[in-house]
């Protein structure tokens, strides 16, 4: 048999969560008319899934999966990208299901649309084993979404596919960050890139269990990261600088607001010092946001370990 490359690496980061990996996983096997390789990165379960995917590896040659202390999942992510072989990557939520032409329709599309580096599909949102609409604020756009984007993320990882080269060029999801991981890469692509839309629903996203990421306490402080790290990087000028700064300035007075309700007050005194300093920043790169982005980072980096423990993937 002649052996063909795969032309699209699928990646499935798991934490303790076997029985949506089972029907995860019975998606993408399910896919028609397009050659994939199946990548599984095991961030430390205990519920049994170890033993299901050594099983799965032996009866089927597409998947492979290594598993991992829990480090939550952006570093299973980069660590699966690691193992790709394909041009292009299409991540897959643990929790999420694909339709059976996901992969074929988005590919046809992608070759559609060769300039496009970064695309999505329409989803199925489900929460409760009940189908929901998504808010007005959640619709998926084309284009250049960048400033549309940085109060909402409007990317969805189990509807995205990108160029294997693109993601690897950018580092990847950053590994510090317990969540809004997604929200950080996104921006960090749309500063300079379009998004394509395939406008057909190809995605089953489900929600309203407890262990989402988007559940998780106090993400904002992730996504003030993330904006953060725009600010201190030379890749922002004109609208899209004072947009940001803008937006950090305000989810650091929210933020900051909560924090000091709950009696954290250094810490809610450190975002007003950076919703303060975000004035500053509108016009042009500042040395001194370099700094306050080390003291968040080293923030963050404290708190770590209560970061992990909150993390299912």
């Amino acid at each position: 048999m002649k052996f063909e490359p795969p032309q699209v690496s699928v990646i499935i980061p798991t934490h303790n969560r076997l029985a949506m990996l089972r029907e995860a996983i019975d998606s993408v096997l399910a896919q028609r008319d397009v050659t994939f390789e199946l990548i599984v990165i095991d961030d430390g379960s205990t519920d049994g899934t170890p033993a299901f995917l050594d099983e799965l590896t032996h009866r089927t040659s597409l998947a492979r999966f290594e598993r991992t202390t829990h480090r939550g999942p952006a570093a299973a992510r980069n660590r699966g990208v690691e193992f790709a072989r394909a041009p292009f990557v299409a991540f897959l939520d643990s929790d999420d299901l694909w339709t059976p032409s996901k992969l074929a329709r988005q590919l046809e599309f992608m070759r559609q649309n060769r300039a496009c580096e970064i695309a999505q599909c329409q989803e199925t949102w489900v929460r409760d084993g009940r189908r929901v609409n998504p808010g007005t604020r959640h619709l998926k756009q084309s284009g250049d979404i960048f400033l549309a984007s940085l109060r909402t993320c409007l990317i969805s990882n189990s509807a995205v596919m990108i160029s294997t080269g693109l993601f690897r060029a950018l580092g990847g999801f950053d590994e510090l960050m317990g969540a809004a991981e997604d929200y950080d890469l996104w921006l960090r692509i749309l500063v300079d890139r379009e998004v394509g839309l395939l406008d057909e629903c190809l995605v089953t996203r489900r929600g309203g269990h407890s262990d989402q990421l988007s559940a998780m306490p106090a993400i904002d402080r992730f996504r003030i990261l993330a904006l953060m790290k725009l600010l201190a990087s030379d890749r922002l000028a004109g609208d899209r600088r004072i947009a940001v700064s803008d937006v950090l300035a305000e989810k650091c007075c929210i933020y900051g607001n909560g924090l000091r309700r709950r009696g954290n007050i250094a810490a809610a005194d450190f975002h007003d010092r950076i919703a303060a300093r975000a004035q500053g920043w509108r016009f042009e790169l500042d040395p001194e946001i370099v700094s306050a982005l080390g003291e968040m980072r080293l923030l963050l980096t404290r708190n770590a370990a209560d970061q992990i423990a909150h993390v299912h993937e």
